[in-house]
C-alpha cells in the first residue's frame, strides 16, 4: 500500500518588506482576517507566524494590534482589549485554555510571505 501524503498548497499573502519585526500586519484572505507576525532570531533567521486576527473574548479584530513579546521562551501576542496572552506557535491561550486561535502554516518565501 502506498503512503499518501499531504503538503499544503501555499498561497502569498504579502511582501515580506510588508511585514514589521515584532508586530501584526493583518491580510485579509478569503474570508479570514489573519494577523502576519514576524518575529526575529539571529540565530535560526526570521520566523513568521500566522494567526487568526478575531479575540474571541471580544469578538473583535483585534490580535493583529496586539503587544508581541515572550512568556518562559515561548513568542506570544496579547490581545489589545482583555490582554490576554496567546502562544504564536499553537494559539493556544496562556490564561484561559479553553480559549485560542486557529493558525496557519507560514513561511517566507523569497520577497513573499506565504501560508498554507
Amino acid at each position: 500500500m502506498k503512503a499518501i501524503t499531504s503538503f499544503p498548497r501555499w498561497q502569498p499573502v504579502c511582501h515580506r518588506q510588508d511585514l514589521v519585526a515584532r508586530s501584526g500586519v493583518v491580510a485579509l484572505v478569503g474570508e479570514h482576517q489573519i494577523a502576519l507576525v514576524l518575529v526575529p532570531d539571529s540565530e535560526q533567521g526570521d520566523t513568521v507566524f500566522a494567526i487568526d486576527n478575531r479575540d474571541p473574548r471580544s469578538g473583535a479584530n483585534v490580535i493583529g494590534r496586539g503587544l508581541v513579546g515572550c512568556v518562559q521562551d515561548e513568542p506570544v501576542i496579547s490581545s489589545p482589549l482583555y490582554k490576554q496572552q496567546f502562544r504564536l506557535r499553537d494559539g493556544q491561550c496562556l490564561q484561559y485554555p479553553e480559549q485560542s486561535l486557529r493558525i496557519w502554516p507560514a513561511r517566507i518565501n523569497g520577497d513573499w510571505v506565504e501560508i498554507g
